[in-house]
């Protein structure tokens, strides 16, 4: 039986247990970020950076749902281990919000405000701290009528994923002729701003209720289709990328510890999957991956951009590490969330110590 299977029915096995065991583990998931974790915002919005057509969705319950991916997310895969629905995008409620919680992320953004904004309208974290704030201030207090300080623990017991930051170097650093980023920031300095940006938002976050808070690394942006097919580099990942995001990275614990350290009683835990997600590239046998090199799907722009709608994707996308020329399949998705779910090399605290604290 290979990697992908097992990792599948690990999390599904994890999944079952909650449920058998009566309550989740967790009252609510929380969802920040961009493509990597929009599991469909970005359908209601006037953007090109959309995923609500096939072959999106191919290996997924729902269809193409405007998921960048054949299958589930990180989100899903945790909300599973919660025993929690998927948090549905949070622009598409109409009706009561629910409480086990929303999902904020916008493709194409980023921590910037103008991060991706060339694409059309995308919800940068400022815009998803606004909705969540919104979602508090408004939309919960009607499920609390009776003690505000019952949704404060609600709140504090919730669980809050954010994946975000790598369309600040791909759709704005390193985008010359459309931002002047580059121009004004050395590679350190712009991680500094980003990392001094992201931190005065946990902090709103923080201000607004939530308390355990699990921020995932930028991934090997170097090593996606969209990077090694438009420039020239030796091997398998053009490493000049992934240096640039790994400034970012090395200074990412060290924020997060000091936010934890000065604001009482919140944990902030940082997804330490850059590694990871590299070395299922460098080493695919290990993840039960076949091809990390070259997109699923038929893209535009030579393996580049997106997938071309209705055209079928290769016939076995979860033996792929990319699905399209920007983003991963779910067996890569499932990798990254099992390792949070129980791997204290990669989340530490884990998400199973963390719902416990």
């Amino acid at each position: 039986m290979g990697f992908t299977v097992l990792c599948i029915i690990f999390v599904g096995l994890l999944h079952f247990i909650s449920q058998v065991g009566g309550a989740p583990l967790a009252p609510a998931l929380y969802v920040f970020g961009d493509s990597l974790f929009d599991s469909g915002n970005n359908n209601l919005l006037p953007t090109v950076s959309r995923a609500d057509f096939k072959p999106y969705g191919v290996n997924f319950v729902k269809g193409d749902t405007g998921r960048f991916s054949n299958g589930r997310l990180v989100p899903d895969f945790i909300a599973e281990f919660l025993g929690l629905p998927y948090p549905p995008p949070s622009i598409s409620i109409r009706t009561s919000t629910p409480l086990t919680g929303l999902n904020y992320a916008s493709a194409s953004c980023g921590i910037l405000p103008e991060t991706g904004q060339y694409l059309g309208k995308c919800l940068s974290l400022d815009d998803q701290i606004d909705l969540f704030q919104r979602t508090v201030r408004s939309s919960l207090p009607k499920h609390f009528k009776s003690s505000p300080d019952e949704q404060l623990e609600y709140l504090s017991k919730s669980i809050f994923v954010v994946c975000i930051g790598s369309n600040d170097y791909m759709s704005n650093y390193l985008e010359p002729r459309i931002y002047g980023t580059s121009k004004h920031f050395s590679p350190q300095a712009f991680a500094n701003h980003l990392l001094d940006k992201l931190s005065g938002q946990f902090r709103r976050l923080y201000n607004l209720g939530a308390r355990k808070v699990v921020m995932y690394e930028i991934g090997p942006i170097g090593c996606i289709p969209s990077m090694t097919r438009k420039n020239k580099h030796d091997g398998k990942c053009v490493e000049e990328s992934n240096q640039l995001v790994a400034y970012f990275n090395e200074n990412l614990l060290g924020m997060l510890q000091n936010l934890t350290s000065t604001l009482p009683n919140s944990i902030f835990v940082r997804g330490h999957a850059h590694w990871l997600g590299y070395d299922a590239i460098m080493n695919p046998s290990k993840y039960g991956l076949l091809d990390t090199s070259n997109p699923c799907c038929i893209t535009w722009a030579n393996g580049t951009s997106a997938c071309i709608p209705e055209l079928k994707p290769c016939p076995d996308p979860n033996h792929h590490y990319f699905f399209d020329g920007y983003h991963l399949t779910e067996t890569v998705y499932s990798v990254l969330a099992r390792a949070c779910i129980d791997d204290k090399s990669v989340c530490s605290p884990t998400l199973k110590d963390l719902v416990q604290l």
